[in-house]
This record gives C-alpha cells, sequence and structure tokens, in this order.
C-alpha cells in the first residue's frame, strides 16, 4: 500500500469531510420520506417522485460542474456547493406547500451535484496511480461515513420527539456552513488565480492555484490518452449500479420498518434510522476494505466481482423476513460500496488529468442521472420481490457490462 504525503493527506481529509456532507444531504430525504409522505397525506409512488426530483439534477447538472470546475477551479465550485446546500435546506423552515418541497429539492440536488466532479478531480490530480486507491479509499470512507450519518443523525433528532423533518434540515445547515469555512481557511491565498483553465497549470497545481503535493507526479508517469471505448463500458456499467443504489437507498428505512424488531416505546422514526445507519455503517466498512483490495494491475476483474456479488445479497433482500430484513441489506452494503473506490480510480485512469473534472462529471451525469429513476421504479411496486429482483437482474447486468473494459483494445478500437 503507497504512502501519500502529509500534506496531500490534509487536502485529502478536509476535501472528504465536503464529501461525507454530500451524502449527509442526499440521504437526508430517505431518512425522513415517510414523515413527509405522512405531513402531506401523500403515498409511496408520490414519495419515489420526490426522491427522482431530488437526484436528477445530481446527476444531470454534474457534467456541468465538471467543466466549470475545470474552467474556475474545484475549490469555488464546492465552496458554491456548500453555501446552495445550506441555504436550500434552511429555507425548508419557511417555503411550506408540496410544490415548494418539489422546488426545493430540485435546487438541493443542483447544488450537491457539484461535489463528485469538483472534488473527486482535485483527488485524482494530487495523487498518482499508486496513491490514488488509497487516497479514493480514504475519500470513500468518509462519503459511507456520511450516508451512515444521515440515518444516524437523523434517529438522534427524531428519538428528542422535539423536532420536525423541517428542523431536521436547518440542523444539517450547520455542518456545511462550518466545512465551507474550514475549505475557504486552508486553501485562502491561492484561490483568487481561479481564471486559469487546469489545462495551463503544472501537475501538482489546482486550477484554482491551490498547491498539492508534486511527489506522485514526479515518481509516477501516467498514460495521458482518452480511453473512450473503456471510459463509456465503464460508464455504463456505473449507471446500471447508480440505479440499485438510488432504489435501495430511497426505501431502506421503510424496508427495515417492516421488519418488526422496533420495541414499543421507541419512536418509529428514530428506530428505523438506527438500522439504516448500522447497514451504511457496513457500506464504510466495505470502502475501507476495497481501497486496500485494489490492485491498480486488476481494477477492472475487481470491479466487476464487486457489481456481481450485489445479485445473491438483493435475492436474498427479496424474500427476507424478520431479522434477515436487517442482515440482507447489511450485506448488501458491504458489497456494493466496494466499488466507488474501483471505479472511481478506473475513471482516472481511462480519462486525461487536464479533463478529469468533466471525465467525473460526465460520469456523475449520466451514473446519477439515470439511476434518479431507482426510486421511481421502487416506488411503483409494493412488492418487495419485484422491486429488489428487478433490482438484482440490473447489477448482473452491470457486472457483463464493465467486464468488458478487461478487453480494452477491442472494446477501445469499436468506439
Amino acid at each position: 500500500m503507497a504512502r501519500i504525503s502529509p500534506r496531500v493527506f490534509r487536502l485529502v481529509l478536509v476535501v472528504s469531510c465536503a464529501h461525507a456532507l454530500v451524502h449527509v444531504f442526499e440521504l437526508s430525504l430517505p431518512a425522513v420520506e415517510q414523515l413527509v409522505a405522512q405531513d402531506f397525506g401523500v403515498g409511496r409512488d408520490v414519495s419515489g417522485w420526490l426522491g427522482t426530483t431530488w437526484r436528477l439534477p445530481f446527476g444531470g447538472a454534474a457534467l456541468l460542474a465538471g467543466w466549470l470546475a475545470d474552467r474556475f477551479g474545484s475549490v469555488r465550485l464546492l465552496l458554491l456547493y456548500l453555501l446552495g446546500c445550506s441555504l436550500t435546506a434552511l429555507s425548508l423552515l419557511w417555503l411550506r406547500g408540496l410544490p415548494a418541497v418539489f422546488v426545493l429539492m430540485f435546487l438541493m440536488g443542483m447544488f450537491a451535484s457539484i461535489y463528485h466532479p469538483a472534488g473527486l478531480a482535485f483527488i485524482s490530480r494530487a495523487t498518482g496511480p499508486r496513491e490514488r486507491p488509497v487516497a479514493l479509499g480514504w475519500h470513500g470512507i468518509f462519503g459511507s461515513a456520511g450516508i451512515a450519518g444521515a440515518p444516524f443523525l437523523a434517529s438522534a433528532v427524531f428519538l428528542t420527539g422535539s423536532v420536525s423533518w423541517r428542523g431536521y434540515y436547518a440542523l444539517l445547515s450547520i455542518p456545511a456552513a462550518l466545512v465551507g469555512l474550514l475549505l475557504w481557511l486552508v486553501t485562502r491565498g491561492s484561490a483568487a488565480a481561479g481564471e486559469t483553465q487546469a489545462t495551463q497549470q503544472p501537475p501538482g497545481e489546482e486550477a484554482d492555484g491551490s498547491r498539492v503535493s508534486t511527489e506522485s507526479f514526479a515518481e509516477h508517469r501516467e498514460d495521458d490518452a482518452f480511453h473512450r471505448g473503456r471510459f463509456l463500458c465503464l460508464v455504463t456499467g456505473g449507471a446500471l449500479s447508480g440505479f440499485v443504489y438510488a432504489a435501495f437507498m430511497h426505501f431502506l428505512p421503510r424496508y427495515l420498518d417492516a421488519a418488526g424488531l422496533r420495541p414499543a416505546h421507541i419512536d418509529a422514526a428514530g428506530f428505523r434510522n438506527a438500522l439504516a445507519a448500522l447497514v451504511l455503517i457496513c457500506g464504510a466498512v466495505g470502502q475501507g476494505i476495497a481501497g486496500r483490495w485494489a490492485d491498480p494491475q486488476r481494477l477492472p476483474r475487481q470491479l466487476t466481482l464487486v457489481f456481481l456479488a450485489n445479485v445473491p445479497f438483493l435475492v436474498w433482500m427479496a424474500f427476507a423476513e424478520g431479522v434477515w430484513r436487517l442482515v440482507a441489506p447489511c450485506l448488501l452494503a458491504l458489497v456494493h460500496f466496494m466499488n466507488q473506490p474501483l471505479y472511481n480510480s478506473l475513471i482516472a485512469r481511462f480519462v486525461p488529468a487536464a479533463r478529469r473534472s468533466t471525465g467525473y462529471g460526465f460520469s456523475n451525469m449520466v451514473c446519477f442521472g439515470i439511476g434518479a429513476l431507482g426510486p421511481a421504479f421502487a416506488g411503483a411496486f409494493s412488492s418487495d420481490r419485484w422491486v429488489y429482483g428487478g433490482l438484482a437482474v440490473v447489477a448482473g447486468l452491470a457486472a457483463a457490462v464493465v467486464s468488458a473494459v478487461t478487453l480494452p483494445r477491442s472494446v477501445d478500437a469499436a468506439v
């Protein structure tokens, strides 16, 4: 396992905090979707479309966010994301009515779309191929901690019995503002130079003028060609996996609620979110395992195996009852979240460094854009067998598509 320099590691940690928060915002709606549905007297189908409304701009605006990050620098875009999410979350205190909630969820998803292309490109430029899986493993652990943190925070808040779902969103605006301040402090003095494109920067320097360690760039030279065929196969498989992810995540607390494990004296919203946090902690463990397991020479095969490993656990979820409705999603989260360090490392391999923000942006646009249909799909069926059985088929297709990346010459030649 390659060692990351202290300077780069500090930058990775700060950006990873912003990564944790983007997933807190992403999972804030699943944490409260049943409360929102009860508040407005709507069913599972409307809740599914509300989730899709959040996720569509989360994917659709990512390509534009990537281009802006290449043009103006990652730090400025990351600050915009944190400010925008903070303000939209706070606005839910005052703007009432279901149409207003739909609009604010759309705006929150749009601001959140900035993170992945800007943050991932920042980290990928700061590291070489040997350190990158480790850095992205840490980055992924923070992301999974944020994913687990959303239901955990919701559980802690709702168990008090004194905070509404709107108050929960208002609380989320506070850490977003604090991380934005921290990011500004660690990058100030260099952010004013952000008018120059990343393509004009030497290795180890961000488009906004921020300096990063050049040790990895001096030590490791990468092929800077654009491998179009492999990139498109990878993104297609990622989009199918994103569909599974979004459907799984949006209704996870609701799925766990049906396990019948809650003691009578404990608040339902708090308990189901505590169970969801436990499931997603398993996802964080999977991220850490993948960061250490990743082999730069075997990444495509490793990613194929991870996608394929989703299938049996999704089938299990389709039929699970009682305590097994907790065990099955825990194991699914463990293997599903292993894909992220592997997938993101492959994006960095297939896209030139100077256009990596755009590459990550395109990837997130497709993966989260198609993935946005997952909640609507899951909300359209009342039977778990149809929902999770269908998702198992999609996961199998993702593995089949990504397996083509192991045949790089033929794939690139065909596109």
